[in-house]
């Protein structure tokens, strides 16, 4: 008998599980599955839409209720005659706390919301053989879900010795394996789901494939690549034979094939080899093509066929000592096939809190976001999940790297009970097996800020990172870590096929510290000087505020006002920036003061109307992120020297309608930050930063100073191969509009291939010396290819920008033809943005520099020649 396999996703219906109220004991179809209690609330009626307004206030009762799901489905050849087949039900997810019921009878106790679970219900099911009609063979499926919440509340209560603290949420959320985030977040709302968050089927069979999985070894040649490949057969087994396919579409065979049974007798294991001299590699996009092939087992004659897709690539984090006996620390540097990567990316949330309604197209439609926003990394963030399989799907198929957490954030998790650990230590072997074959998955890290959290608590609750003895952790007041440096990187060196693991983000290898520069990952929040948090040291110092990959960083802005138009009521009098129900959508503490001290810091702005407070947060992230990019990858500066080997924003992507970090919103609407940081990521990129360089006359005063205003410019280079000929030129001009000087700098034949090359410290161009002048001065540096071509350029005002007299246009042009919004200036204008009423147009850039002499094209898509576009810039 071939495997079969049968959908359960028809005719369920819901209802809540006690209740005094008849429209809740009701049960009611869901509003689709896989599902969660919220969207069928939702769909019916029962439940206001807690994104809008602030009514998400109104649905925290939805949690704190249990919840029953109920269906029933057929027996798989009730009217045949059946031999010893198995029927197993998968579950793929259930979130979190459930009892799973067959025709009555218990058959499953879920406490986790990660876990895929199997159970065999041959002997539960109804053997039917009569009519459908007379209902034999069909079987009833209940799954009740009991209140995550309460049940965290209980287990706090149950262990009070253990310090129950965290970042963000309730504490009970750390006895929970459940997403985080669902416990609401310095940027997202809290909402408790429970229910079928992944699909449900029934498989019968007499003998399948249980799992198929691999190991590549690429050596640093490149060539004669070895894949050795397992599959585990469960039941009885005769031949498995196994192909690979590359994307070229001929069939490889293995080299060697073998089949042996297990010593149990229940199944076997069946093993081959395949030998290829000239792989085709997989790069990360930008660097090479992504090509995929597909290894295909099967069993016997089609009993069953299991399928996965890999990539052939050599991954390696680095971590060595620098060749500078002046720089600490060793690198934290991804190289793929030998190349080094600088790792510009970002950082992912779960891309609504209602996970089941994200579909395929909306995540294709995120990740190409990334692809084209220049961006080669992505984090998955521990406070989330283990996303879709799709995901994972589109990042092999894109060339995204990924970054992957467990699910861990924040706080202090109760690594002493064992049944936790035990739960975790599945999860951790359930999910690695799953995720395992994807060339995407560059390293695993064990947690989030877990080791800021304990770092940041009276003695460290007894942390001491040079205490090696496993047994002596669980006794301290920090227990997980022995999940953290016991566990999961047990799991993932066994399961893991060759990903390195990382004990936490962010975490220096050695010293077990979390905001050690010189070594492993940071997160810029937390450092000294701390950004945003703390005392909000300056963006401009960004240099100073380097690690070797950053992680985490970040700056908060407004959406686009369709974003907060869509929450508000119509009419609603909320509509500015500081009303109750815009600071609602905001649940980051302190934002209010934050934001404004950046603002105020840096720029003239004004409250109303809303769109130019909007336009000014979001100039400001654009101008504080871009310039994080901008000068951490100065110090990308090649082989030996690779002093940033990342930096991931925080964040790509929102949960809900919100005032964030992240640098596109809930509906995908990029903020000007997304265009900011995709220029600099661009392959080629030029940079200038202004210093002032003051000098004493002599040692003994503080009145005679030389002051010289001064320009640095370097050019960087991603590409793997370098480029001759370039030239580099500075222009310089006032703000009225008069280039008062042009410079072509020499010095320098050739553009070596992925680093930064610094090319010159100069007075800045057409400055004559007075006090103060150099301010009125703005510069313009551009890239020129042999052919004459502009291969990058960067404009450069005086900053803080609120000391600017910017003159306003005289001429200010944005003509639309040949798909690209044409614009040109008679004056220098800052962060000039283009916007249309129409619906669905795609701006491939915005929030543009302008000079005079130069007409800059913007690629939009939906515009047609002859169409208004708005305009709006500083002033």
């Amino acid at each position: 008998m071939s495997k079969k396999t049968t959908p359960i996703h028809e005719n369920w219906v819901f209802r809540q599980a006690s209740s005094t109220l008849s429209e809740l004991t009701q049960f009611r179809p869901v509003s689709q599955f896989p599902t969660n209690v919220h969207l069928d609330l939702l769909r019916h009626g029962l439940i206001p839409d807690p994104f809008f307004a602030k009514q998400e206030v109104d649905v925290q009762w939805v949690g704190e209720k249990g919840w029953i799901y109920r269906t029933s489905f057929a027996t798989p050849g009730v009217h045949e005659v059946r031999g010893e087949e198995n029927d197993v039900l998968v579950f793929e997810g259930l979130d979190t706390y459930a009892t799973v019921r067959v025709n009555g009878k218990e058959v499953l106790r879920c406490d986790n919301m990660f876990v895929t679970h199997r159970v065999d219900v041959t002997e539960v099911l109804k053997k039917g053989g009569g009519d459908e009609e007379d209902g034999e063979g069909e079987n009833e499926l209940e799954v009740e879900f009991d209140s995550a919440f309460l049940v965290g509340k209980k287990v706090v209560e149950a262990w009070p010795e253990h310090h129950w603290g965290c970042w963000n949420g309730d504490v009970g959320r750390l006895a929970v394996r459940k997403a985080q985030y669902h416990y609401g977040w310095d940027w997202g709302p809290t909402l408790l789901t429970c229910g079928p968050w992944r699909p449900i089927y029934l498989e019968s069979y007499n003998s399948r494939i249980a799992e198929l999985y691999f190991t590549i070894h690429v050596p640093s040649s490149l060539r004669d690549v070895v894949i050795t490949v397992t599959a585990e057969i469960e039941g009885p087994c005769s031949e498995v034979v196994f192909t690979l396919t590359p994307a070229s579409g001929v069939k490889i065979s293995p080299s060697t094939a073998s089949v042996s049974r297990f010593k149990s007798g229940n199944g076997a294991i069946a093993e081959a080899k395949f030998e290829i001299a000239d792989p085709e590699l997989w790069f990360p996009h930008g660097y090479g093509a992504q090509p995929l092939y597909k290894l295909s087992a099967v069993l016997g004659d089609h009993i069953d066929k299991l399928s996965k897709t890999l990539g052939i690539r050599r991954s390696q984090l680095i971590q060595r000592r620098f060749d500078d006996p002046e720089q600490k620390g060793e690198t934290f540097l991804f190289e793929i096939n030998n190349v080094p990567i600088f790792c510009g990316g970002s950082n992912w949330i779960p891309a609504d809190n209602f996970i089941p309604r994200i579909t395929d197209e909306k995540y294709q439609e995120w990740l190409e976001l990334l692809v084209a926003g220049n961006q080669v990394m992505v984090r998955i963030w521990g406070g989330g999940i283990y996303e879709e399989p799709i995901f994972y799907e589109i990042c092999d198929k894109l060339g995204i790297l990924v970054w992957q957490d467990f699910a861990f954030a924040c706080g202090n998790y109760p690594g002493m009970i064992p049944e936790f650990r035990e739960n975790v230590q599945k999860e951790a072997i359930d999910t690695v097996k799953k995720l395992r074959h994807h060339p995407s998955i560059v390293i695993w890290a064990g947690n989030n800020e877990d080791y800021a959290y304990i770092q940041g608590q009276p003695n460290q609750l007894g942390y001491q990172h040079e205490d090696k003895n496993p047994d002596n952790w669980l006794k301290t007041g920090f227990p997980a870590r022995y999940i953290y440096e016991k566990i999961l990187p047990e799991v993932v060196a066994e399961y893991g096929g060759g990903v390195p693991y990382h004990p936490g983000s962010p975490f220096t290898p050695g010293k077990g510290d979390s905001a050690d520069e010189t070594a492993g990952d940071i997160h810029q929040w937390n450092g000294e000087p701390p950004f945003w948090h703390g005392n909000q040291d300056r963006y401009q110092n960004f240099d100073t505020l380097a690690g070797r990959f950053v992680s985490e960083f970040g700056m908060e802005a407004f959406p686009d006002i369709k974003t907060i138009d869509a929450y508000l009521p119509e009419g609603s009098e909320d509509r500015y920036p500081q009303s109750s129900t815009i600071d609602h959508h905001n649940k980051a503490a302190g934002h209010e003061r934050r934001i404004a001290l950046y603002l105020v810091e840096n720029f003239r702005y004004t409250f109303s109307p809303i769109e130019q407070y909007i336009y000014a947060t979001q100039l400001m992230q654009s101008e504080c992120l871009s310039t994080a990019y901008r000068l951490w990858r100065r110090q990308w500066k090649g082989p030996g020297k690779e002093y940033v080997a990342g930096a991931l924003v925080w964040q790509i992507n929102d949960c809900w309608p919100v005032t964030s970090w992240a640098i596109v919103d809930y509906y995908l609407r990029p903020k000007y930050a997304y265009f900011a940081i995709k220029r600099e990521l661009e392959k080629y990129t030029i940079g200038m930063k202004r210093v002032q360089v003051k000098t004493p006359k002599d040692k003994y005063t503080n009145a005679y100073i030389d002051v010289d205003e001064r320009v640095q410019v370097w050019v960087g280079n991603l590409k793997t191969e370098g480029i001759k000929g370039a030239s580099v030129v500075i222009k310089a001009f006032d703000v009225c509009g008069e280039m008062i000087a042009e410079e072509t700098l020499k010095g320098y034949a050739a553009l070596e291939r992925n680093r930064s090359v610094e090319i010159a410290d100069i007075r800045i161009p057409g400055w004559d010396g007075r006090p103060d002048s150099h301010r009125d001065i703005v510069l313009a540096a551009y890239l020129i290819g042999k052919d004459g071509s502009t291969l990058a350029r960067r404009i450069s005002f005086f900053e803080p920008l609120k000391y600017l007299n910017l003159h306003p246009p005289k001429s200010l042009k944005a003509s639309v033809e040949d798909g690209c919004v044409h614009l040109s200036a008679d004056v220098p204008i800052k962060g000039v943005v283009v916007e249309s009423s129409k619906e669905g147009i795609v701006f491939e850039d915005n929030c543009i520099d302008l000079v005079p002499g130069e007409t800059v094209r913007i690629r939009v898509k939906g515009v047609a020649k002859g169409d208004d576009v708005m305009l709006r810039y500083l002033s």
